[in-house]
């Protein structure tokens, strides 16, 4: 008999390099989708954070949460280096506060707060305050937060630090001060304190605060748990590192998202090449003639720069506000908070990263200078800070009237548009004598790969659209003189010291009444001219107008995010009068047909009739 000859299973050939490549990615990319498809439940938070972030209405974790929050529960000391708006305040919030909640068998008795949170500036200590608050109040549990600010009495330090509190949100200038003044101890710190976190840790340094956290070092703990959170990497971050983190996790863009991008890629960046001179008159035209989204963020590097910004404004009939180291903490918080709820649509803020950094290299020159004049300047607030950590909502566009002294803060400027992923655009005034500053900015975005992180010229405004408003751009700029600037400075400022310390106790008492507040109040002593209010249409090519009916119609589909605060707040006083203080046993006076006013007789039901109308 024959041999049946056995047939052997055909094999599968092997896959090519390509396919083998392509089996890879499909790895890559599962893996990544279920990354995205974690919770913040798998990240192991407790069921009460759980519960504050959905009353919060916050959904799924930012890349940097899903990877700082489980090594942060871990205990392990961590650096993250992400862009503004991608949710590093939670990353480290929400751990630290799990860490510190009170166990079943009774909280520890500490001597000192368990928990340092170090940011550069009083506005950013005050926005993580208020966030850590709130979720504590959603959690129901009873852990202590305090915040401390530079200019604080002692007896309020003294009050605060009393208990003592679990967290303690602050400036490092504020703990060396309370360790001078004998009311923090470091024997105390030592032994409570649990974990540190150094919030825009690369602006700490930056700011002048090496000495301070030099002189809290040595009171750290071995076993106190750090965290250092920044936006950017930088010598200054690396000598954070070796002066406080014991082998930390390095988390960095890279590991974090899918591209390493320095700039959100939702954020559109623009640039107009213009004379120093010509400035005013560019973002006039960009203004009036709506070729921008609203709502507008204006950086100018000097104080005095951005009041002649908004003299100028005034002239044309733009409202707008001004944020800058000289006012008072309570006006620049409440600045903050109108310009968030939408009130008013332009904030020019002064870059203080700028006018630091001018301070530093001029102080010594200054010094005899200072001592011989005999009218003082208003004082500076040291730790301000607007360009940094700061959550500016629905901010459409940033416009760089000045440009920054360096990449890093062109960088911080625009990462106050397109927060949380959202688009937002960029158009900055470049001058012939900051185009090596440009460049710079330029090859430090990495502008090599096209479509990412590439800053294109603004077509929407056409050079004939400029020279039309030029007469009458530079007719007003000649009236806003140094004089004005300067009156218009000192009057800004006593009206927000009025605001902000004559009505204190006021707005406490009556929060309400703050949406009455207004911050952009005209300075100007003459009013504006009616024919400067609009741009004639015959003024106009049919490319502007083009441009602007687009830039309408995207804001129409956007929505309108102007806030009903101040009419609800109308609203409600008026229905708080009381009936019987506003009755009156007098007929009311009647208007006859020829004009003359009388009395009438019996009662008159026009007021009646017209609610009847409204509803």
């Amino acid at each position: 008999m024959a041999k049946k000859n056995k047939q052997k299973p055909p094999q599968d050939p092997k896959p090519s390099q390509e396919e083998e490549k392509k089996q890879v990615e499909r790895k890559e990319e599962e893996v990544e989708d279920e990354e995205e498809e974690k919770s913040f439940e798998d990240l192991g938070l407790d069921h009460r954070l759980l519960r504050a972030l959905i009353k919060k209405g916050v959904g799924k974790p930012f890349p940097i949460q899903r990877v700082a929050i489980p090594l942060i529960l871990q205990g392990k000391d961590v650096v993250a280096q992400a862009r503004t708006g991608t949710g590093k305040t939670f990353a480290y919030l929400l751990p630290l506060l799990q860490k510190l909640f009170p166990s079943d068998s009774g909280s520890k008795s500490r001597l000192a707060p368990g928990g340092f949170i170090l940011v550069p500036s009083r506005e950013l200590c005050q926005q993580v305050y208020k966030e850590a608050v709130s979720l504590v109040e959603l959690c129901r549990v009873q852990l202590k937060i305090v915040q401390l600010t530079g200019g604080m009495p002692a007896s309020d330090l003294r009050a605060a630090l009393a208990g003592p509190p679990d967290i303690l949100v602050t400036t490092p200038k504020c703990i060396r001060d309370c360790l001078a003044a004998g009311l923090l101890q470091p024997a105390s710190i030592s032994e409570s304190l649990e974990i540190l976190v150094l919030d825009e840790a690369d602006l700490l340094l930056q700011f002048g605060f090496g000495d301070d956290l030099k002189a809290l070092t040595p009171a750290i703990p071995r076993s106190c748990q750090c965290l250092l959170m920044s936006a950017t990497s930088s010598p200054d971050v690396d000598q954070l590192k070796k002066l406080i983190l014991h082998n930390p996790f390095v988390l960095t863009l890279s590991e974090v998202d899918v591209k390493d991008e320095v700039i959100s890629k939702n954020v559109q960046q623009f640039w107009i090449s213009c004379s120093a001179s010509d400035k005013l008159l560019y973002v006039l035209a960009l203004l009036k003639l709506e070729l921008v989204l609203k709502k507008v963020l204006i950086f100018t590097n000097t104080i005095g720069a951005g009041f002649r910004l908004k003299l100028f404004f005034e002239k044309f009939g733009i409202r707008s506000a001004i944020l800058n180291a000289e006012l008072p903490q309570n006006s620049r918080l409440h600045i903050l908070e109108e310009f968030n709820a939408g009130l008013f649509d332009y904030l020019i803020a002064t870059d203080d990263s700028q006018a630091k950094e001018k301070e530093q290299v001029n102080r010594d020159n200054d010094m005899d200078s200072r001592k011989s004049r005999k009218v003082a300047k208003p004082k500076i607030d040291s730790e301000f800070g607007v360009v940094r950590g700061i959550d500016f909502k629905n901010v459409y566009t940033v416009i760089n009237f000045d440009m920054p002294s360096s990449a890093s803060g062109y960088v911080h400027r625009i990462g106050r548009t397109g927060r949380a992923y959202s688009a937002g655009a960029s158009v900055s005034l470049v001058s012939p004598d900051e185009m090596e500053i440009f460049e710079e900015i330029k090859s430090s975005l990495g502008e090599e790969d096209i479509g990412t992180n590439t800053i294109m010229p603004f077509s929407l405004l056409t050079k004939d659209a400029v020279e039309s408003l030029r007469y009458r751009a530079e007719d007003v700029a000649r009236s806003v003189t140094r004089v004005a600037v300067r009156e218009s400075r000192a009057q800004d400022l006593r009206n927000e010291i009025l605001n902000s310390e004559k009505l204190k106790s006021h707005f406490e008492v009556n929060p309400r009444d703050l949406d009455l507040l207004k911050h952009d109040k005209v300075l100007s002593k003459e009013p504006p001219a009616p024919h400067l209010r609009d741009v004639p249409d015959y003024l106009l090519d049919q490319k502007t107008r083009d441009a602007s009916k687009m830039v309408k119609l995207t804001r129409a589909a956007m929505g309108d995010n102007k806030s009903s605060r101040r009419q609800g707040a109308k609203k409600r006083f008026r229905k708080s009068r009381d009936p019987l203080k506003s009755f009156s046993a007098e007929a009311p006076k009647r208007v006859g047909k020829d004009g003359v006013k009388g009395e009438g007789k019996g009662l008159d039901y026009t007021h009646k009739s017209k609610k009847q109308k409204a509803v």
